[in-house]
């Protein structure tokens, strides 16, 4: 009985472990493949650029420090990002996520008030007749620019760079808000009436999943653009963050540092950006970019 019973299990086993395996080969192949069209292009420009940065500040007269003084010299804020002097004195990770605070702020009251703003723009014609206008000249007011009013209105430096995040990531999100709700097809809209959709159904139903794609890019700008910003504001108020921590270090002519700040400046726009992307293709199912 037990001979017979293996007999079985063993052409039951034989067939089932090649397709197993052949899924996990399969895998790796996709990986091998991503990592080598994605990831690996970008390691060799980014490894000729280091050696080309580092024989440039080599020679003589250079006045830039070259990637290995600039990691022999910051070493330490590398290994200890989230040491805690007190004050200002604090590790690069605590620089980011103080940044990074400001930024959730600003940007998630752009979000609000700016794809409101743009679903009404969108939506009336005497809304965007009235503000559209207003809104294309607010928006080419440089960042820095509302600083010293948002100072002066808020009497804080806190409120005043989150002020200075959301008034210059909202334009972009209303712009293509509004946008995406005047692009919903016309019969998208009668299937709404056929089906007597109320206001609710018909935002919820039809124009967000509609003007999903439009709403994400300016969501995807918006992020970009408050990053940029909170680090120039923060060159200005002071305190625990990124931009202060770079405008410091040029002050103590630490030139080291600030490269190694604008590594992470760049690292973290460039996440940020990836996870709104991911969340659009989550939401979008893939139909913007």
């Amino acid at each position: 009985m037990t001979t017979k019973a293996n007999s079985i299990v063993k052409p039951l086993s034989a067939v089932g472990m090649p397709a197993a395996m052949d899924k996990t080969l399969l895998r790796f192949k996709s990986l091998g493949d991503s990592f080598v069209q994605k990831v690996l292009p970008a390691l060799i420009v980014g490894f000729i650029l280091m050696l080309i940065w580092e024989l440039l500040s080599s020679s003589q007269g250079a006045t830039l420090p070259s990637p290995s003084k600039v990691v022999k010299d910051t070493w330490e804020l590398i290994i200890n990002p989230f040491y805690n002097n007190g004050g200002t004195d604090v590790g690069m990770g605590w620089q980011i996520l103080a940044s990074l605070e400001r930024v959730a702020y600003g940007y998630s009251l752009a979000v609000i008030v700016g794809i409101s703003l743009g679903v009404l723009v969108g939506q009336s014609t005497w809304a965007m007749r009235g503000l559209d206008p207003i809104f294309q000249i607010l928006r080419t007011v440089p960042p820095l620019a509302w600083l010293p009013i948002s100072l002066a209105a808020f009497q804080d430096s806190s409120p005043s760079a989150i002020f200075v995040i959301f008034i210059t990531a909202i334009w972009p999100i209303i712009i293509n808000t509004s946008v995406g709700v005047r692009n919903i097809p016309e019969d998208y809209r009668n299937v709404a009436k056929v089906l007597s959709l109320n206001g609710y159904e018909y935002f919820t139903k039809v124009m967000l999943p509609a003007a999903a794609p439009y709403i994400f890019t300016g969501l995807r700008i918006g992020i970009g653009l408050s990053w940029l910003a909170i680090v120039a504001a923060e060159m200005l108020i002071g305190g625990v963050g990124i931009g202060f921590f770079i405008w410091d270090a040029w002050n103590a002519s630490m030139i080291s540092d600030i490269v190694l700040a604008l590594v992470y400046v760049g690292v973290v726009g460039f996440l940020l950006d990836k996870f709104i992307g991911f969340i659009s293709s989550l939401v979008t199912r893939g139909t913007s970019n």
